[in-house]
């Protein structure tokens, strides 16, 4: 018998040792296609960041921030990407939504156009097909672009192209516009030249927070240590691939496929640009301002309408940042 109990010790003495606690399983919901804004959550995953908080982290290929912000509000998914307008006219639907972390302090939406095609700007949009997909937060929020540009809101018409073939739907004349991100702004300056007219909609007096990190409000409520884990060690990635992007994009790279490596490099430098503001400098990296959320939420107000009214500060807070990290301007390339 004292045998048998000895051979059992030194079995279980041999048996690896289970840890305390498995991951929870996380899922992240993109607001589109993997790029080089979204590298850093790569790069994280990557470097075993979030899984040595205790958080198995899936990212799920987006439809645009109408979708995501709508999944993440009812509960789909824990965590998205959303631009933060598209996400206000959800929560006024009844999404239960809440912004954790801005990635665009800047707004990044931006319409493209040649102007071989007779388009100088928004005054020559009347009559014009638009091309974008159908979740895109430019269409979702096209009335107010519209009424900051003296523009009648069913003035054009859209057509529903994918992220991946806007640049072509332009060269084929299947649509006269595009909306994109600022991000891609060098991409399509390589590829048409002269002949590319383009308006960010911070030049018309519309800059509303961009693409952010929002999380579903009752699952903060019930997890608010993994949230505050998780909003950490993005913040953390996102100031490591300001200070060196290389990484980054292996990471990005290795993990997601048919990826051009100059363009994503090209990206990149302009969305070091959209992060940067008074508050991501100096405040924290990702730092959504009440300020700045209460004009947000007005110009949603005004233009497209509040569905359910809210408290503004019911749909962000900044409190679970690290102060410690902020945005680094000196790596912004003039």
């Amino acid at each position: 018998m004292k045998g048998l109990r000895f051979a059992l010790l030194l079995l279980a003495l041999a048996a690896p040792i289970a840890p305390a606690q498995a991951g929870q399983s996380v899922s992240l919901i993109l607001n589109w296609t993997p790029a080089a804004d979204h590298s850093p959550f790569y790069y994280a995953k990557s470097q075993g960041w979030y899984q040595k908080a205790g958080i198995d982290l899936s990212i799920e290929v987006g439809k645009g921030s109408g979708v995501s912000s709508l999944k993440v509000g009812s509960g789909g998914a824990p965590f998205g990407i959303s631009d933060l307008a598209t996400m206000l006219v959800a929560r006024s639907k009844g999404a239960d939504a809440v912004a954790l972390m801005s990635i665009y302090a800047n707004t990044g939406q931006t319409f493209y156009w040649l102007k071989s095609y007779g388009v100088n700007g928004p005054k020559d949009f009347a009559g014009r097909k638009i091309g974008n997909p159908p979740g895109d937060a430019s269409r979702v929020m096209w009335p107010a672009f519209a009424k900051a540009a003296g523009l009648a809101p069913d003035s054009v018409s859209f057509v529903n192209v994918g992220p991946t073939a806007k640049s072509a739907a332009l060269k084929g004349r299947i649509v006269e516009i595009i909306s994109d991100f600022y991000n891609s702004h060098d991409i399509k300056l390589r590829e048409f030249g002269s002949d590319l007219g383009s308006l960010n909609w911070k030049d018309i007096g519309l800059n509303s927070y961009g693409n952010s990190l929002i999380v579903n409000g009752a699952f903060l409520e019930k997890n608010p240590k993994l949230s505050e884990d998780f909003v950490r060690i993005t913040q953390k990635a996102y100031a490591a691939c300001v200070a060196d992007f290389e990484p980054c994009l292996k990471a990005l790279l290795d993990q997601v496929t048919g990826l051009d490596r100059e363009e994503q490099l090209l990206q990149w430098g302009r969305i070091k640009y959209l992060m940067a503001d008074e508050f991501t400098t100096t405040k924290a990296l990702g730092w959504i301002d009440e300020g700045r959320m209460r004009k947000d939420y007005d110009l949603v107000q005004t233009y497209l309408g509040i569905e359910k009214p809210f408290a503004v500060e019911s749909s962000f807070t900044s409190r679970l940042l690290d102060p410690a990290v902020k945005m680094d301007a000196s790596k912004i390339e003039k």
